[in-house]
This record gives C-alpha cells, sequence and structure tokens, in this order.
C-alpha cells in the first residue's frame, strides 16, 4: 500500500506504474480522509488510519502486504508500523518522510511555518482562502500562455515509461493529480496542516516493528534530513539511506532502488495500479 503525500492524493501511487509492472508489484494508493475521493473525516487523527488500512486489507481479502508513505504519508506510515499487527506487514518503508516537528523547526522553510501558523491560528478564514487560491490557480493554468509553458516542461521531463501518447494527454494528467487533493476543498488540506506540525499520537521509541527503512535526500528543504536523522535515531529498529545531493522531488530517480529494498523478493503474479 502506498500512502500519497501531503497535500495530494491516491493519483499519486502512478507515479510507482512502470517499477511495479517491472517487478511484478501491485499498488493500492488509498485517499486520506479529505482527499481525493475520501469524504472528511473531522477530528480525526494521525493514528486513526492504521484501522482505515486494516479494514481496507479486510475488504480486499489482503492478510499480508508491505507499506510506503511518501512525504506527507510517512507519519502514517510508521502509524501502521506502531498499530498494526506485526504478521500483517511485510514491511515498512518512509521515503522523503515529513519530519516531526518536535525535532525543531530552525531549517522548516518560511512557507511551511506561515501556512502552519495560519492552520492553527485562522483555521475557517485559511481554509476560505485556500479555495480561492487553488480555484484561482487552477483557472490560471488553463490559459493558453500557462497551457504552453506546461507542454514544454512536459517535453523536457518525458519519460520512456509514459504511457500516454499526446502532450494534451499527459498534461490533463499532470493537472489531475496536482489538483485532485483538493476535491473535496481545502477543509482536508487544512486539518492535515495540524495533524503534521503537532504530536503525531505515539513515541518513536515505542514503534517496535522490525525494521523500518528511510529514503531520504540530504538537500531536501520540504522535510530536511535531520528530521529523518532525528527519527531513525529513535525509531528502534529503523535504516536510514540518505541519497547525496537529491532533493524532496529528485529522490523519485531512486524509485527502483526502493522499492527494490522494500520488497525484494516481489514475485506476485498481479501488477499494476490499484487507486
Amino acid at each position: 500500500m502506498f500512502f500519497h503525500g501531503f497535500p495530494s492524493s491516491r493519483l499519486e501511487g502512478r507515479g510507482l506504474d512502470h517499477i511495479a509492472r517491472s517487478r511484478h508489484l501491485r499498488i493500492i494508493a488509498p485517499d486520506r480522509p479529505g482527499f481525493g475521493l475520501s469524504t472528511f473525516q473531522p477530528h480525526r487523527r494521525i493514528t486513526d488510519w492504521p484501522s482505515d488500512v486494516q479494514a481496507l486489507a479486510h475488504h480486499l481479502r489482503l492478510s499480508r502486504f508491505a507499506i510506503l508513505g511518501g512525504s506527507g504519508g510517512g507519519p502514517y506510515a510508521l502509524a501502521c508500523a506502531h498499530m498494526l499487527p506485526r504478521e500483517m506487514l511485510s514491511a515498512v518503508g518512509i521515503m522523503a518522510g515529513a519530519g516531526p516537528w518536535q525535532a525543531g523547526t530552525q531549517d522548516v522553510p518560511m512557507l511551511s511555518r506561515a501556512t502552519y501558523l495560519a492552520a492553527k491560528y485562522w483555521p475557517t478564514g485559511f481554509r476560505g482562502l485556500t479555495d480561492v487560491l487553488v480555484e484561482t490557480l487552477r483557472r490560471g493554468l488553463a490559459t493558453r500562455p500557462a497551457t504552453r509553458w506546461i507542454d514544454n516542461w512536459l517535453n523536457k521531463v518525458k519519460r520512456e515509461h509514459e504511457g500516454v501518447s499526446t502532450i494534451e494527454e499527459r498534461r490533463k494528467r499532470v493537472l489531475r493529480i496536482a489538483f485532485e487533493g483538493f476535491a473535496q476543498g481545502a477543509e482536508g488540506f487544512v486539518s492535515e496542516v495540524q495533524l503534521l506540525t503537532q504530536d503525531w499520537g505515539f513515541r518513536f521509541e515505542d514503534v517496535g516493528y522490525d525494521k523500518i527503512q528511510l529514503w531520504h535526500g540530504t538537500r531536501d528543504k520540504n522535510a530536511p534530513v535531520r528530521m529523518a536523522r532525528y527519527m531513525a535515531e529513535r525509531l528502534p529498529h529503523s535504516v536510514l539511506h540518505e541519497f547525496e545531493g537529491e532533493t524532496h522531488f529528485t529522490l523519485f530517480r531512486h524509485l527502483e532502488k526502493i522499492l527494490s529494498d522494500l520488497v525484494p523478493e516481489a514475485k506476485s503474479p498481479d501488477c499494476g495500479i490499484k487507486a
């Protein structure tokens, strides 16, 4: 199961599709409450997520599976490692995971700090402002100059595994992924800002799952590597893989290694994405 970043949705899991198919892996990428197709859940906690995952696994008749949390999905992967039955999880990994603010925020970007303050002290107004900004951005990206810019960018970053044939289809897919996290409005976004920047509901020292793997870029400014080291030092059974010079958004270059480390056997006949 892949837990998407923040703010994002199940569609983020499509980035794993080409590697999943080559390794005969089935990727299941659920939306968290308030994102994508998932209804907002008032007063939810990070520690509520493991029961959702367990219910989904029972529904899909999965007795054992691996977990990978990307960016803002990292804390949710740790919550599952802490709370789900040991025999249910074949592996647990965190890729460019969001760090705990209890480790200190001296190198956290100013925009992230401002977002935190707005979500904490002005949640209602911040929700309304975010809704307006998202809609304005959506309309702006539909204009002809923006369309040309996006198409030029897509041509520069074209990958061999892209399964979409035309530039228009690729653009539509990228924009859908970008905005799907706000399909339910900004309520889930504001709530998750609050969740990620406060206590996650468990101590790292109490997470007994063996072993938890973390992959992180040394130049990650969104989630400073210092925070990943902070977690790795406190998790009893963890291994931190650092990638020199990689950022929050370039770590995807190492997806093949990350999935190989996480699920080295990967012999299931099922493949592709379930989202």
